[in-house]
């Protein structure tokens, strides 16, 4: 659970300059200090904002007028309440709003499941889909003619990665820069579609949620989300081969990193 701490308070105390500022009438910002001021003030009450709307969007009620009232009466140091006061109801709220995030969360989750395995089921009766035991679907798309990885070696990938409803999450092909990754440190849907290949080929793999990330959110993936990818083989290395040349590379959008299913 996220705690607030005593310099949260001076934070939440800052951002009164942008409430404050804002029941005032416009004035004209002559100087430098009054433009920067503003600035300051208007970045902090973006940030706030933020909160409040992030908040409200989980079902939690917002008096504005009392968020209001408390950044004031905090920078003039004429708080109604202690800090450990303070503390105490900002900590409370916090364990509201985990509990209301962690149900949004398990709703989406319970939608994008439902979703991914409809779409599973219609998928696999496409021409040329096929299913492997665990329930990955695979389609060749170009064979290649080098060999195929083992499971301890290295690859080099170009791919596209997007959700079930189009959504591209991840693309190698848009930075111009393949990547390359030892093939036991990524999710279980790649892990055993990419031994299927052989280098120089192009598969499409549709990955059920429990071969990716889960229950798990990864970037803009959302939770229990069926993933689609492209993938082409360009290149396979074994381990320690080629080991004073280029590194491994970091991952995109998380797009395969094994963060999932116990990896």
């Amino acid at each position: 659970m996220t705690k607030i701490t005593k310099t949260s308070l001076a934070v939440v105390a800052g951002l009164s300059l942008f409430i404050s500022a804002s029941s005032m009438a416009n004035t004209p910002l002559n100087t430098e200090v009054q433009k920067e001021s503003y600035s300051i003030g208007a970045s902090l009450g973006k940030y706030l904002s933020s909160q409040i709307y992030s908040q409200t969007e989980l079902g939690a009620e917002v008096d504005v007028e009392r968020v209001i009232e408390g950044v004031v009466d905090a920078l003039k140091n004429k708080s109604q309440y202690s800090d450990e006061e303070i503390l105490t109801y900002l900590n409370q709220r916090a364990e509201q709003l985990n509990a209301a995030k962690e149900a949004a969360n398990e709703r989406i989750a319970l939608e994008n499941m439902t979703a991914g395995s409809s779409y599973l089921a219609n998928h696999k009766k496409q021409d040329g889909v096929i299913v492997t035991d665990s329930g990955l679907q695979y389609q060749v798309v170009a064979e290649g003619e080098g060999r195929k990885p083992n499971p301890e070696d290295v690859v080099t990938v170009h791919y596209k990665g997007y959700l079930i409803d189009g959504t591209e999450f991840d693309n190698s092909y848009a930075r111009d820069e393949p990547n390359r990754f030892a093939l036991m440190s990524v999710i279980e849907g790649w892990q055993e579609g990419i031994p299927l290949m052989n280098e120089g080929a192009t598969y499409k793999f549709t990955i059920p949620s429990e071969l990716a990330y889960s229950t798990k959110q990864v970037g803009i993936i959302p939770p229990s989300s069926t993933l689609v990818f492209e993938v082409e083989l360009v290149k396979v290395e074994a381990p320690g081969e080629n080991a004073h040349g280029m590194g491994l590379s970091g991952m995109g959008m998380g797009g395969m990193m094994g963060s999932g299913s116990g990896h």
